[in-house]
């Protein structure tokens, strides 16, 4: 052999490994993204958009190098697991759920699919991951809620509102976020003189007569515990309600309060989902769900709305608005 065909054929060799490479990176990666929302709710959206939107800061491309399979549960639990099901059955590289009881589906389909889990209320009392340091494993991500912030509202309506004696809280008590948000409240109430009534949200009945029965009594108001998909399919009835029977209240999403609500106090859910890609890249580059310790929220954001406040005829404290991330007039 030529002295020239044989340093052209180690050119190419050596070039192997390269192309190999960049053909590794380009090959199609799949996503399923697994929704406690109904489809077309404007939040979920919001939080699905923002997910997309880092995974494309991070180079991953819809339709050249990920594809992304979207399903959306309605807060059914038969829902969760006929899509979980499904989701599996299509060999994702990685699923993307939003609430604990996903992830509970999730596990029980499979035991292998890496899970990035992200607004999900206290993982390892679930048992989705054997602690927060170290998950062990096959789900990993990102906690929303601290039961004690539920005192945190507490103390925000006392303070926005500071007649309330009465308070109805707004929760489903068949999950983790409703009975331990009641009982975190609970603890905090005495300190305040403050009876409270729970009122569950099983369905759009029961929540009109038990918030209509407590609005006959005097000086009440109410919080709403969540963030849980039950507590979200009926948020536009809850805030009507609040306003028909003039009842101050808190929310744990800013999208009720964007819908007409007093005031929220929450973790900033887009910047998790935002975050949640991160830990979806590493997975995608060959990390391991396990390995990868589950995070506590970042930033907390307070919303008022001065419309409601004023047709509650509430005047604000300034030092409450100078702590608000945002207000709206």
């Amino acid at each position: 052999m030529r002295r020239r065909e044989f340093i052209t054929l180690l050119g190419s060799a050596a070039a192997w490994p390269l192309t190999a490479r960049a053909q590794q990176r380009e090959r199609m990666r799949r996503i399923g993204v697994l929704m406690s929302a109904v489809e077309g709710d404007p939040i979920g959206l919001e939080y699905v958009t923002a997910f997309a939107q880092a995974l494309a800061e991070l180079g991953w491309s819809v339709g050249r190098n990920v594809r992304i399979e979207y399903r959306w549960g309605a807060g059914d639990l038969d829902r969760f697991r006929r899509y979980a099901a499904e989701l599996v059955a299509l060999s994702p590289d990685v699923v993307l759920a939003s609430a604990g009881s996903i992830v509970g589906a999730l596990q029980q389909a499979s035991r292998t699919v890496p899970i990035v889990f992200v607004t999900t209320i206290d993982p390892v009392g679930g048992g989705w991951v054997e602690s927060l340091s170290r998950p062990g494993t096959n789900a990993t991500g990102f906690a929303s809620f601290e039961f004690s912030m539920s005192g945190k509202w507490l103390e925000l309506l006392k303070e926005i509102a500071p007649g309330v004696k009465r308070v109805a809280v707004v929760r489903d008590p068949s999950v983790p976020a409703g009975s331990g948000g009641l009982a975190a409240i609970q603890t905090v109430a005495p300190s305040l003189g403050v009876e409270l009534t729970p009122v569950g949200v099983r369905d759009a009945g029961e929540i009109e007569r038990a918030i209509a029965a407590f609005a006959r009594s005097s000086n009440g108001g109410l919080i709403v515990v969540g963030p849980t998909s039950s507590v979200r399919r009926h948020f536009d009835l809850v805030v009507a309600l609040a306003a028909r029977h003039r009842l101050p209240a808190v929310y744990p999403n800013r999208l009720f309060v964007t819908g007409g609500g007093l005031i929220s106090y929450a973790p900033d859910s887009v910047d998790q989902y935002r975050r949640a890609a991160g830990y979806v890249d590493r997975i995608l580059k060959g990390e391991k769900p396990g390995d990868l310790p589950v995070q506590a929220p970042t930033k907390y954001d307070l919303v008022i709305n001065m419309t409601t406040a004023r047709a509650l005829g509430l005047t604000v404290p300034d030092t409450l608005l100078a702590r608000a991330d945002e207000v709206i007039e």
